[in-house]
């Protein structure tokens, strides 16, 4: 992918109207726990509980975390309710069905979620002719080539759809095509109409994959939206991690108040190391996605758990003030607007209510010295700042021009650079 291609998609951001929530549902980025990375299909209602009571008793609750989802597996897979047509759940994971477990979730004061998928043999009709790619690397086995397909890329098999669909031989808008009137977004802004139609306010996250500019049009359609394929199924891939942070890295712009991107669930205790789940959740918080939890949490340790309710980087998530989230503002060793799969951009800043999250991070092989030149950051145009580094809650004083850390391979220096000094 060209650095004119990505300065265009950055240039050509279309105004897209936000839904907007009486209540605030959806204003900031959601805080919760989803059962996919910790069990995939393994799932039943006594570890849903589990989870729960765990982020009573863990304080995740206390921390800000409210919502428990269930993720994909909890209904019967060959029928519907003879009567009703509705999807039904396995009775024999969910005796008290999900109406039942949801009243015991609510009873700890935390809020319950369910996923619906909608990739599983759709009607012809629902489909698009022609299906958009992204940038994701995970996505090359179907043909694409650095978030472009060619006109030469075949038709191939996508998940479960009986046929093969044509994936487009321009990604990006600049071909002229508007994605919000796809078949793609039609499925699901018919969920969003049917859950707007409820008695109470639902939250609506989407999930794409990043199809068919999904940021370009999710806005008005839900909270937020996918914009990769999956992080991983419960094993830690340090490459995923690097190649979402990557792609997210050009769309921060669609990220604000009532919509935001979703870099998908957190793997914190799935097996990544401490620097490297540092710079997961590090960099996840100040993305300003939302931030799922997918492990037992049973099982998490003292670090990881603190690392989780990190009371700076949760701060800059949820800020009531500023929406906007820390972007880069230089790539490190790469020319800037590279993309890069396994060696992102390094450098990021981002305003907060309570100052400027600064962000530097080493997706190096090795150690190496990451100096924050405060003449680089936009947020900043003085000489001196007072420095906070997140990570210790230490007071690192009055910082003249810079601040310096010799960061470790895979792991991230984050600060709060406060009043001038």
């Amino acid at each position: 992918m060209s650095r004119i291609l990505l300065t265009s998609v950055l240039a050509t951001l279309p105004v897209v109207r936000a839904i907007e929530r009486f209540d605030g549902v959806g204003k900031l980025p959601a805080l919760g726990w989803n059962s996919w990375n910790a069990y995939f299909c393994d799932v039943d209602e006594a570890k849903i509980l589990l989870a729960a009571n765990a982020m009573v008793d863990l304080g995740f609750k206390d921390a800000g975390y409210n919502y428990v989802v269930l993720d994909d597996c909890w209904a019967v897979k060959d029928g519907r309710d003879p009567v009703t047509n509705r999807i039904m759940p396995d009775t024999a994971k969910f005796p008290d069905g999900m109406k039942g477990l949801a009243d015991k979730v609510h009873a700890l004061g935390l809020k319950y979620g369910i996923e619906q998928y909608d990739n599983c043999y759709p009607t012809a009709e629902s489909l698009d002719d022609c299906v958009a790619c992204n940038a994701d690397p995970d996505f090359d086995r179907i043909g694409k080539i650095n978030g472009s397909c060619t006109a030469e890329t075949p038709q191939t098999r996508f998940f479960q759809w009986p046929e093969t669909r044509p994936f487009c031989a321009n990604d990006f808008p600049e071909d002229g095509v508007d994605y919000s009137t796809s078949k793609t977004a039609g499925r699901y802004n018919a969920m969003r109409d049917a859950l707007a139609s409820q008695n109470r306010t639902i939250l609506y996250s989407l999930c794409n994959w990043g199809q068919n500019q999904v940021w370009t049009w999710g806005n008005e359609t839900g909270s937020s939206w996918r914009t990769t394929n999956d992080i991983g199924f419960g094993n830690p891939d340090w490459n995923r991690v690097t190649e979402i942070l990557n792609v997210d890295s050009f769309l921060s712009d669609y990220t604000d108040f009532w919509g935001r991107n979703d870099p998908d669930m957190l793997e914190i205790g799935n097996g990544f190391s401490p620097a490297e789940g540092g710079t997961h959740f590090g960099l996840w918080a100040i993305m300003k996605g939302p931030l799922l939890i997918g492990t037992d949490l049973t099982k998490l340790n003292a670090e990881q758990i603190g690392l989780l309710q990190n009371s700076y980087l949760l701060a800059f998530n949820q800020d009531p003030i500023i929406g906007k989230p820390a972007k880069p503002y230089k790539w490190g060793i790469n020319a800037d607007w590279t993309f890069n799969s396994t060696v992102p951009a390094m450098f990021w800043s981002g305003a907060s209510s309570e100052g400027t999250i600064v962000a530097t991070f080493s997706p190096l092989a090795e150690a190496k010295d990451l100096e924050a030149v405060w003449a680089d950051i936009p947020e900043l145009n003085g000489d001196k700042y007072n420095v906070v580094d997140v990570w210790t809650s230490e007071n690192l004083g009055c910082q003249e021009r810079s601040v310096t850390n010799n960061v470790a391979s895979h792991d991230t220096a984050i600060y709060l650079v406060t009043g001038a000094c």
